[in-house]
């Protein structure tokens, strides 16, 4: 099993054994969106965030 740490609260995070790169977890502990970069070592980074088109 890979642990990662959020990079903004520093919590320990469990991946899933089907975790796949580019997928999107929350932190457990700060709910911040995080994008899975990489398995082995497995790493995350602060997902982008999605910008708003307000319908235009």
């Amino acid at each position: 099993m890979n642990t990662v740490k959020c990079p903004e609260c520093d919590a320990e995070i469990t991946l899933e054994a089907n975790t796949e790169v580019g997928e999107i977890l929350v932190c457990p502990d700060c709910g911040v969106d995080l994008e899975i970069t990489a398995l082995e070592p497995a790493s995350v980074e602060l997902a982008p965030m999605e910008q708003e088109d307000w319908g235009e």
